[in-house]
């Protein structure tokens, strides 16, 4: 994509209200890039620093006030380091937040794909605004030859009880590059990986609409990730358990009344 092209996203993502939410822990080989490329296409870019060690904490601030930095000091976890970066964001007075890992997997080259997405999924083709109902999931290609074959059973693995608890398919249950509608976000209960899949659905029993579209992901060989495989994967499988039994009190009756109101509206 051409400089033009990337600063008419700039522009269109300030008017349709969204910003970058970027947590790290321990990513310094990748981070500088990233945020350089993020930056490209999007001026308001919030980074979670989850209590690096490293090196982060300079690159963050050698970019200035072009990077808002969110710091609390000790690693607490993916799903409060996105809780953060999402209160902040509201407090900024954003719509929307485009969620981006840090380690190098994700293309910020893929942005205006989501962009173009929210704004296909709005009601008015005049005003061109974006739906406050809609939440667009980033899907990677699972079967890619350099995906890591735990990755792969997990996302499978976690695929399948998505579409029992919630009755939607969606390719790419673990990935972490979405645009979230953030005013009607459901509340964060874990501070760990397995928060995004529960965002996804809660989400989905409150009605948004969960919108697929194909990303590229790359695993660099200075990639650090911090999922476990064992532990991670264990408590998705308790995560799951639970959603299951939630499912049938709360999340299956609620889908079936609003399907029920939507009939006869």
């Amino acid at each position: 994509m051409n400089k033009i092209d990337a600063s008419d996203i700039q522009v269109t993502m300030q008017q349709q209200k969204v910003c970058v939410v970027m947590p790290t822990y321990n990513n310094g080989g990748t981070l500088r890039d990233v945020v350089e490329r993020v930056l490209a296409f999007c001026t308001d870019v919030i980074v979670v620093n989850d209590g690096c060690t490293d090196n982060s904490a300079e690159i963050l601030a050698s970019f200035g006030e072009r990077v808002t930095v969110v710091d609390y000091g000790r690693n607490r976890g993916k799903g409060y380091a996105l809780k953060q970066g999402f209160k902040k964001a509201k407090a900024m007075g954003f719509d929307y937040v485009l969620t981006i890992d840090s380690d190098g997997q994700h293309f910020p080259e893929d942005i205006p794909l989501f962009i173009e997405a929210l704004l296909t999924a709005g009601h008015d083709p005049l005003t061109r605004k974006g739906n406050s109902n809609v939440l667009i999931v980033g899907s990677r290609n699972l079967n890619q030859e350099n995906m890591p074959g735990g990755n792969t059973f997990a996302n499978k693995f976690s695929n399948f009880w998505f579409k029992v608890q919630t009755g939607v398919h969606l390719p790419d249950t673990q990935t972490g590059y979405r645009l979230y509608p953030l005013q009607k976000l459901p509340h964060i209960f874990s501070a760990r990986y397995e928060a995004e899949l529960s965002l996804l659905v809660f989400s989905a029993w409150r009605g948004i609409d969960l919108v697929p579209i194909k990303v590229n992901v790359c695993y660099p060989e200075d990639r650090v990730t911090h999922f476990r495989p064992f532990w991670d994967f264990f408590r998705i499988s308790v995560l799951n358990t639970v959603l299951c039994m939630v499912a049938l009190v709360y999340g299956w009756p609620s889908r079936l009344i609003r399907k029920a109101r939507r009939h006869h509206e």
